[in-house]
């Protein structure tokens, strides 16, 4: 492999976009929401912890998430916790979460709800 097939392609997004428009999306995002990191009283979707929401025709949700530290004590908890709130999910035929550290997670990828919960607005 060359290093110019593992540089990523100009232009293209560091997050992989959600399939925002599938019916079951909401749900789903709702199910993240009922997911907290322990450390931090904020659940991991405000927090800006899942990046990729993808569903497909099948209604299989492909998650992409991360944690705010790699040495995050949950780590090898938490996607489990995100595939059993999903999965509980009606409709939801099968979920897999896998978890990356690129882009690093930062406190700009908290959503306004996030920050005021944590009194940074």
């Amino acid at each position: 492999m060359t290093a110019e097939t593992q540089q990523p392609l100009k232009g293209a997004p560091l997050i992989k976009p959600s399939t925002t428009d599938h019916p079951l999306y909401d749900a789903v995002a709702e199910a993240c929401r009922t997911v907290y990191d322990p450390e931090i009283p904020v659940n991991i979707f405000d927090l800006g912890l899942v990046y990729t929401i993808e569903i497909d025709d099948e209604n299989a949700v492909h998650i992409i998430m991360t944690l705010t530290a790699p040495g995050c004590p949950v780590a090898g908890e938490m996607p489990g916790w995100v595939a059993e709130a999903v999965g509980a999910v009606p409709g939801v035929k099968s979920v897999d979460v896998d978890l990356t550290w690129d882009p690093p997670w930062g406190m700009e990828m908290m959503s306004d709800e996030a920050r005021l919960e944590l009194g940074f607005m």
